[in-house]
């Protein structure tokens, strides 16, 4: 039986989109309250009765939650445009080795604006 298993991160951080023309108000510094929702999947446990421990998922998360928290993000390494999709990809490609049952990471910059990403290239 597959389960999905879904945790939710938040963290404060500023940035701007360099590559946006010069009068494109997300060109401007500004800053966000980021939501990351990490999501895993995989088969339950008979024995636990779950998938894995949510606290595992957060252990995974934090390095990554303490290089952007309350940060710049254009100054992080790999972050230099750092659209929701790049941040949702550089939150990926760095949590993906911890987490192996990783299915998807979902950014959201504002209570209405969100990124998706499912992996792959």
């Amino acid at each position: 039986m597959k389960l999905e298993l879904r945790k939710t991160f938040q963290f404060e951080a500023a940035h701007l989109l360099p590559l946006l023309p010069e009068k494109h108000k997300c060109r401007r510094l500004h800053g966000h309250s980021f939501q990351v929702e990490v999501v895993v999947e995989g088969d339950n446990d008979p024995k636990l009765g779950w998938v894995m421990d949510y606290a595992d998922i957060s252990a995974a998360f934090k390095p990554l939650w303490e290089q952007l928290d309350h940060n710049y993000l254009n100054e992080i390494e790999g972050l230099g445009n750092p659209t929701s999709e790049n941040v949702a990809v550089w939150i990926w490609q760095r949590l993906k080795p911890a987490l192996p049952l990783l299915k998807e990471i979902v950014v959201a910059e504002t209570c209405t604006a969100r990124c998706v990403y499912r992996g792959g290239e």
